[in-house]
């Protein structure tokens, strides 16, 4: 099932990859070193979320997709999200879909062994 789950993870990747090209918050350019390596949790004094997603959970997420890590066992990317665009959740429905669905996926993969 942990295959699965990888398989799984990597396809709602890329549904977000795309979800952010179609809000037009995808970026041809990465933000610099020192702004990735912040220690706030989803780097929210140097980056967007938007930001974060690209730069940092996208490559993390797929990073552990492909190796034989464990996927990490609580993930609450959706509830970050829906609270930074509470003010524009009908834009944003997509993308809080995708984020659900790997939030859902990701904890999923513990609870079944």
């Amino acid at each position: 099932m942990a295959r699965q789950s990888k398989v799984r993870v990597l396809e709602l990747l890329s549904e977000l990859e795309a979800e952010l090209q179609a809000l037009g918050w995808w970026e041809a350019q990465a933000p610099s070193k020192l702004a990735l390596q912040s220690q706030q949790p989803f780097c929210v004094d140097t980056l967007e979320f938007s930001q974060w997603l690209q730069w940092v959970l996208i490559p993390r997420m797929h990073s552990l997709a492909m190796s034989e890590d464990a996927l990490p066992s609580q993930c609450a990317i959706y509830e970050m999200a829906e609270v930074v665009y509470r003010e524009q959740l009908a834009v944003v429905a997509n993308l809080l879909r995708c984020l659900k669905h790997i939030d859902t996926t990701v904890v999923a993969s513990h609870v079944l062994h």
